[in-house]
C-alpha cells in the first residue's frame, strides 16, 4: 500500500510541475496579447444598451450552462438564439469585433464545459487505477496465503 501512495505522489508532484512550466510559459507569451486587449476594451463604448444586453445574454448563458451541463439536448436548443442591434458601426469587415464580443464568451463557456469534462475524465481514471490497484493488492496477498 505504501507503494501506490508513493506513485501517486510522484504522479502528483510531475503534474504540479507540468502545471508550473505550462503557467510561466503561457504568463511570457500573452504579455503582447494582453496589451492588444487593454487597447480593444478601451476603444468601445460599453455603455451603449445593446452591448450591455449582449454581456448580460452571456453572464446569463454562462448561468444556465453551468446550472445544465448534464443536459445535452437543453445546450444543442440554446445555440438558436442571437440578436443585433447598435448605434454605431462596429462591424469591421474583417469580424473582429464581432468575434470578440460573441465568439470569445462562447469559447470561454465551451473551455469551462472541456475543463469539466477534463475533471471528470480525471476523477474517473483515479477511481479505475484505485480500484485496479486494490484489486492486484487483494491478488498478492491471496497468492501469499
Amino acid at each position: 500500500m505504501e507503494e501506490v501512495r508513493s506513485a501517486m505522489e510522484q504522479q502528483m508532484d510531475a503534474m504540479a510541475d507540468l502545471v508550473q512550466k505550462l503557467s510561466g510559459e503561457l504568463r511570457t507569451g500573452l504579455q503582447p496579447a494582453y496589451e492588444n486587449f487593454i487597447g480593444f476594451f478601451h476603444a468601445i463604448d460599453w455603455k451603449e444598451p445593446w452591448i450591455m444586453g449582449l454581456m448580460a445574454f452571456h453572464a446569463l448563458f454562462l448561468l444556465v450552462t453551468l446550472l445544465s451541463r448534464r443536459r445535452l439536448n437543453f445546450h444543442m436548443f440554446l445555440f438558436l438564439f442571437s440578436c443585433n442591434f447598435s448605434t454605431q458601426n462596429y462591424f469591421d469587415p474583417h469580424g473582429v469585433f464581432v468575434s470578440v464580443l460573441w465568439s470569445g464568451p462562447l469559447l470561454v463557456i465551451a473551455m469551462i464545459i472541456l475543463i469539466s469534462t477534463l475533471f471528470s475524465l480525471c476523477y474517473l481514471i483515479v477511481k479505475w487505477k484505485r480500484a485496479e490497484l486494490r484489486h492486484r493488492a487483494r491478488l498478492a496477498s491471496s497468492k501469499q496465503d
